[in-house]
C-alpha cells in the first residue's frame, strides 16, 4: 500500500520547505474538549446567571424574534433553540419573548416573558430586562403566566416601570395576540386582567425559588 510522504499534501506537491508548508490550524481547548467528551457545551436555562438585580432586572435569553411567525423555543436537553411549530394563525410575536433562566414554574419551564424594545433580536442571545408586569394566562387548563418586561438598555424602553405607563393600546395588542395566537389549532387561551410590577417580581421571586428546591432535591438524590 502507497504512503503520503509527510511532505506532500493533499494535491501531491511537494511542501517541503518551511516556507511553503501548509500551517494545520490548532484547535482550541474547548473544541478540544467537546471532541474528547471532557465537558458539555453551556446550557442557557442552567449555566446563565439570572443576575444580580433579579428578580428587579434580570438576564431573558429570546427564542423567538418579534414580528416571527415561527414559534421557536428552548429545547430542554440539548440546550439549543429549536423550531417547534410555524404558527397556524395569521399573526405574528408583537415582541420579543423568551425564559428567564434558573427559573421554574409549575408546568415545568422557566419563566415566560415578553420584552419589549425597539428592534427584534435573534434568537439564542440574552439581553437584559425589567418587570413591569404580569398577564396571568390559561393555556389549554393548565396556568401559563407571563411576564411583561422592557429591555433595561433600550433607551426608549428602559425608563418604563410599570405595566399602567404603557398605552392601552399596546396592552389590547399584547392580550390579542395570545387570546387568538391557538385558534386554529382549536386549543383555548385565556387571557386574565394583567396585574402591576411587583406581581410580576413577586411571581419571578417564586420560580427562582422553586428552582432552587429542585437544584437542591436532585444534588440529594
Amino acid at each position: 500500500m502507497a504512503t503520503i510522504s509527510p511532505h506532500l499534501n493533499m494535491s501531491g506537491e511537494n511542501s517541503g520547505s518551511t516556507s511553503q508548508r501548509r500551517q494545520v490550524p490548532k484547535l482550541n481547548q474547548r473544541i478540544l474538549s467537546s471532541l474528547s467528551k471532557r465537558s458539555v457545551a453551556a446550557h442557557p436555562w442552567h449555566d446563565l446567571e439570572i443576575g444580580p438585580g433579579a428578580p428587579l432586572v434580570f438576564n431573558v435569553v429570546v427564542e423567538i424574534t418579534k414580528g416571527s411567525k415561527v414559534k421557536y423555543e428552548l429545547d430542554k436537553k440539548t440546550g439549543l433553540i429549536k423550531v417547534d411549530r410555524v404558527l397556524y394563525s395569521s399573526v405574528v410575536y408583537p415582541h420579543n419573548y423568551g425564559f428567564i433562566p434558573r427559573t421554574l414554574c409549575e408546568d415545568g419551564d422557566p419563566m415566560d416573558v415578553l420584552v419589549l424594545m425597539q428592534e427584534p433580536v435573534v434568537p439564542g442571545c440574552f439581553l437584559r430586562a425589567r418587570a413591569i408586569g404580569l398577564m396571568p394566562m390559561i393555556d389549554q387548563g393548565e396556568k401559563d403566566d407571563k411576564i411583561i418586561a422592557v429591555c433595561a438598555d433600550d433607551p426608549e424602553y428602559h425608563h418604563f416601570n410599570d405595566l399602567s405607563e404603557l398605552s392601552p393600546h399596546r396592552l389590547a395588542e399584547i392580550r390579542r395576540f395570545f387570546e387568538d395566537y391557538k385558534k386554529n389549532e382549536n386549543k383555548e387561551v385565556a387571557v386574565n386582567e394583567f396585574l402591576p410590577a411587583i406581581s410580576a417580581q413577586e411571581a419571578i421571586q417564586r420560580s427562582m425559588d422553586l428552582y432552587a428546591e429542585y437544584i437542591l432535591h436532585n444534588l440529594r438524590l
